[in-house]
């Protein structure tokens, strides 16, 4: 056995296990810690493949970002968990019918590159490219509108989450920068003669 593939039957194993703790802990505190622990395995997968541009986003934006704001989120609110577990048998056959669609799915794949294995895709990067550099290139050339087009619609999302959001409250003091520059010396300050030991 090759040191990779060691390396891979650890990062698999490791990545099964945790991802099977997420949904089968009890405490969520746990299952976003075990979510994590998934996420930096997987990384590390991605890494032996020679895609290290989605195992540093997977561990940046995952790991660094969501599941780090699932386990604040999961801390700061004091969740009833108990409540939400009692509708838990009303949707357990949609459930049972979404796993077994992603089952045959899976079966699919498996099936059909382990008996024609040339069917999949290869892609192969140019030898004087990195893996990064060849995705950005296609990325900013090819695909460069529809780039543009999920910025627009991210930052339409991010606008529409932060008006749904936004309530105005009468007596809260609010900050007016037009109010602030157009300031003068004379307005903004008042200058008292006050007689000696005569106080304020």
């Amino acid at each position: 056995m090759t040191l990779a593939a060691a390396f891979f039957y650890l990062f698999s194993i490791v990545t099964i296990a945790s991802a099977v703790m997420v949904i089968s802990a009890r405490n969520p505190v746990h299952s976003v810690l075990f979510l994590i622990l998934a996420f930096v395995n997987a990384a590390g997968l991605f890494l032996l493949t020679g895609a290290e541009f989605l195992a540093m986003i997977l561990v940046v934006v995952y790991v660094g970002a969501v599941a780090v704001l699932f386990l604040f989120v999961v801390m700061m609110l004091d969740v009833d968990f108990a409540e939400l577990k009692q509708g838990f048998l009303q949707y357990l056959p949609v459930g049972m019918l979404v796993g077994l669609v992603v089952l045959v799915e899976l079966i699919t794949v498996i099936g059909v590159w382990s008996v024609a294995p040339q069917a999949a895709l290869n892609t192969p990067t140019p030898a004087n490219l990195s893996n990064t550099e060849a995705i950005g290139r296609v990325l900013y050339t090819q695909y460069v509108y529809l780039f543009q087009a999920a910025g627009f619609v991210l930052l339409t999302a991010m606008i529409g989450a932060i008006v749904l959001t936004l309530q105005h409250r009468k007596n809260v003091r609010r900050q007016n920068i037009a109010e602030q520059n157009a300031r003068t010396r004379a307005s903004a300050i008042e200058v008292k003669k006050v007689p000696s030991r005569a106080g304020v």
